[in-house]
């Protein structure tokens, strides 16, 4: 009986194997089908992924909001508190799209039209002072020469026009361009978060049967980490990007920059990526300013937004974000640089908190293999 079914395992194994093996040589037989099939996949299930992406964003305005509303006297307040704080949540977010739609937007628009109308122009007259500076100039180096011929070499026009630009637009945004799609994003999102406790419940009950006791205490612990981890970073970056647009745009409006308000909202923007991200906005405002402004208005520009830079650093960042991630600036840098080389600017901006999360399931793994190592050795004691 048991040569039986040992004889029977190694026929179901082998079987199994084999099976795998048609299954993968078809799969990379059809891989263009297939890839097709999972992008069309992906495509219709887009809205139901971004509904959950835009319910993970809101869950924790969401969940402060729904607890000043239980404290609450009034008892249908206090009972309604988990509706209310949804539709408390979505009417602000209604509220800050008004503002951008109305202030915040048209003069960003404005900035980049005007900018794109006259890049031509910029480019052509700083092609032309490079030309006039004396031929025993520092900035008419080999190195410098090798530059503006590359430069001259790109059409400007044809990656910087407005229906270039749109295109762009466009394509970031094709994913959720149809009414019908937002229609279900936005519905998705309000029933996730409306339904939130039953949704975590039914994932810590299936977590539960499915790990040991062990395991899933672990998989909580990490949940909860990531959770904070993201929540804390991005609100607070956020939060910080905000001050530091606003500072930078009131300073380079009362020295006289051109597009102040644009070069402002990208430096605040930027400002998100730890370390990486100012350096870049300060070059990229710096050659607008430059070839905008002048030489003089440029250095200014760079004397007074490093400053700003600075006092955020130093005064304004640590009391928003505080020292919660605790990640080295060589981890954080390592981190940018692999989050943009692969997933690009959206990679730069989450490599932080991904990376924060990594760091304590290592330093945790690592403190678990020397407490087990320490075990053994009073063991063998």
């Amino acid at each position: 009986m048991e040569e039986i079914k040992s004889k029977w395992k190694k026929w179901v194994y082998w079987f199994s194997l084999g099976v795998a093996i048609i299954c993968v040589y078809k799969i990379l037989d059809n891989f263009p089908d297939v890839t097709g099939w999972i992008n069309n996949f992906f495509g219709v299930i887009a809205p139901f992924l971004l509904g959950i992406l835009i319910a993970y964003l809101l869950y924790l305005p969401c969940k402060k909001i729904e607890k000043i509303y239980e404290k609450q006297k009034i008892k249908i307040i206090a009972k309604k508190a988990r509706p209310l704080s949804v539709i408390t949540v979505y009417a602000i977010v209604v509220l800050i799209l008004v503002i951008l739609i109305n202030f915040i937007f048209p003069v960003l628009i404005e900035s980049i039209t005007e900018l794109l109308s006259n890049i031509q122009w910029y480019y052509e007259n700083a092609i032309n002072s490079f030309n006039n500076l004396p031929e025993d100039s520092f900035l008419k180096g080999d190195i410098a020469k090798d530059i503006i011929q590359n430069i001259q070499s790109i059409d400007i026009k044809q990656y910087l026009s407005i229906d270039t630009i749109f295109e762009y637009a466009k394509n970031a945004f094709g994913i959720i361009s149809s009414v019908f799609d937002i229609f279900v994003t936005i519905i998705v999102s309000i029933y996730i978060l409306a339904g939130r406790a039953q949704i975590l419940k039914f994932v810590r009950n299936l977590a539960y049967a499915i790990f040991s006791e062990k395991t899933y205490n672990s998989m909580e612990k990490y949940f909860d980490n990531t959770n904070s981890i993201f929540f804390n970073f991005l609100a607070s970056q956020f939060l910080d990007a905000i001050i530091v647009g606003i500072l930078t745009t009131i300073a380079m409006t009362i020295m006289g920059v051109r597009y102040a308000p644009l070069l402002g909202f990208m430096i605040g923007l930027f400002n998100m990526i730890p370390y990486v991200g100012a350096i870049i906005a300060v070059v990229v405002a710096a050659l607008i300013t430059l070839i905008t402004g002048g030489l003089s208005q440029a250095i200014w520009m760079i004397i007074i937004v490093t400053i700003l830079q600075q006092i955020d650093a130093n005064i304004i960042n640590p009391k928003i974000i505080g020292n919660s991630l605790k990640i080295s600036p060589l981890l954080v840098i390592f981190a940018i640089t692999v989050g943009g080389a692969y997933f690009g600017i959206l990679g730069m901006f989450l490599a932080v908190p991904v990376i924060a999360v990594l760091k304590i399931i290592v330093e945790d793994y690592i403190q678990y293999k020397i407490r087990h190592k320490k075990e053994k050795e009073s063991i063998s004691l």
